[in-house]
């Protein structure tokens, strides 16, 4: 599965040959994992990067309730969907940013710019969507006093706390990105500025147990 046209092949291990495929390389190991899925000696370890863990059934009048509380596991997690982010970074940059690029022929700066705002305007249209449905079907807008009440949310919804791992995993799959996509020196300490507030704000209400206020400062961050 190739994501980027090969006009020139580089020496294996290279700089540029790691910058070239570092989605086909991360696909392969992606696959590996779910290939793990399927033995019984390695099916364990392979849901613990693919399925969020800590994971509590309580009896409530509903019936079953599974909650989720975060651990160190949490990092493997983080781990897997930081590789899918990495794919589905250079499948909008393959199949629709470098489309448009091509057609409108823009300069280097321009481009590097665009690539920039591209992917982050698809990432805030998915986040916010996202975070709005949580919102509504968990009721925090329909009751705003939910979201300081019993504090501290511990137990969070399978959901809310996907919804966690993947912006984490978001953001920090933004940092190698600066070296995937040749950002410009001076464009660098800009980018790494909003980066580290944005998972500084998220692993803060993840990990201060501050989830539901956390999830209406993300939706109106990405508004």
């Amino acid at each position: 599965m190739a994501f980027r046209r090969r006009n020139k092949s580089y020496p294996f291990f290279s700089q540029e040959f790691l910058i070239q495929n570092h989605a086909d390389i991360v696909f392969s190991l992606v696959i590996f994992i779910l290939i793990g899925l399927m033995f019984e000696a390695t099916a364990k370890t392979a849901i613990l990067f693919i399925q969020p863990q800590y994971n509590i059934t309580t009896l409530s009048q509903e019936g079953e309730v599974t909650t989720y509380l975060y651990g160190w596991k949490d990092c493997a997690t983080i781990l897997f969907y930081f590789f899918i982010t990495l794919i589905l970074h250079a499948v909008v940059q393959e199949y629709l940013l470098d489309k448009v690029n091509r057609r409108l022929h823009l300069s280097k700066s321009k481009n590097t710019k665009f690539n920039e705002s591209g992917q982050l305007c698809v990432f805030h249209l998915v986040s916010s969507v996202w975070s709005f449905y949580i919102l509504i079907t968990e009721g925090y807008l329909l009751h705003p006093s939910s979201l300081w009440e019993n504090y501290p949310h511990t137990h969070l919804r399978f959901q809310v706390k996907l919804f966690y791992l993947t912006q984490l995993a978001y953001w920090l799959h933004a940092l190698p990105e600066l070296y995937f996509q040749k950002v410009r020196k001076e464009e660098i300490p800009r980018q790494l500025q909003y980066i580290s507030l944005y998972l500084l704000h998220i692993s803060a209400a993840y990990l201060l147990n501050l989830s539901r206020v956390g999830l209406v400062l993300v939706f109106l961050q990405y508004v």
